[in-house]
């Protein structure tokens, strides 16, 4: 544990863990990361496989539809955030006044259901262009004989999406599955700084936020730090529990 000013430093065991994981508010954030990386993972998945199921189906102008949905995928997520500000901004965004103009009292600087809203919104609309675009060479791998054979069998489209073709897209699934979760955890960190900066009331504090604002905005390097490995082994477990159980259910 150092001092305020970074001048001196004591050992204090594992003390640092202790307070972390005694803490209320930590709590409350660990609570709402994991809630947080649900959503975005599975609307992020499933709207990206509801397009490029569409898109997969269009004979003519698939160039411009796939252009229109791949090109988020160059924006970095700070790039993305400053974007959602804009349109969100209680002075001028265009979608806080259109909320507002169908009736609702729609605040996400003060009220922490908009801002979740916001950021979940935000970080769905940045992964979604590259779920689409692994979707897509998922669902364009598949055999014209496999979709041949399941047309005969199975002559209901959403019958035969889901007994035939959404099995075979399984590894790229879990795939995604996978790199949404790492997405939501880590890389939504300029999304959140930009929006909300966590607020309001810590209602949108992500771990790794909160190891920001612990760490270089309250100086607090040995707590942050304690919280940094915490995640780290956290992941590690999530990982490992989608490895030995989700990817028994997948067949390459």
């Amino acid at each position: 544990m150092e001092d305020a000013f970074g001048l001196s430093s004591e050992f204090v065991g594992l003390r640092n863990f202790t307070d972390v994981l005694e803490d209320p508010e930590y709590v409350s954030t660990v609570l709402f990361t994991l809630f947080f990386s649900v959503m975005v993972t599975l609307f992020s998945l499933s709207l990206a496989l509801l397009l490029a199921v569409q898109v997969n189906e269009v004979l003519t102008g698939a160039g411009v539809y796939k252009t229109f949905l791949m090109w988020a995928y160059a924006i970095a997520p700070p790039a993305a955030g400053l974007v959602g500000s804009l349109l969100f901004s209680p002075l001028m965004g265009d979608l806080y006044n259109g909320i507002n103009a169908l009736g609702f009292d729609f605040n996400h600087t003060r009220d922490g259901s908009d801002a979740i809203f916001v950021v979940v919104l935000i970080s769905v609309w940045k992964q979604l262009s590259i779920n689409f675009i692994f979707f897509l060479s998922g669902l364009q791998g598949i055999p014209a004989s496999v979709q041949e054979a399941a047309r005969i069998d199975c002559p209901g489209s959403i019958k035969r999406f889901w007994t035939v073709t959404f099995p075979l897209l399984a590894p790229t699934t879990f795939f995604l599955l996978v790199i949404n979760t790492t997405y939501a955890f880590f890389e939504t960190f300029g999304v959140i700084d930009l929006t909300t900066r966590g607020g309001p009331a810590g209602s949108t504090t992500t771990l790794v936020y909160k190891i920001y604002q612990d760490g270089f905005l309250g100086a607090d390097l040995g707590g942050s730090a304690a919280q940094s490995v915490i995640l780290m082994l956290f992941v590690i477990c999530l990982t490992i529990i989608q490895f030995r159980y989700v990817d028994k259910k997948v067949h390459y």
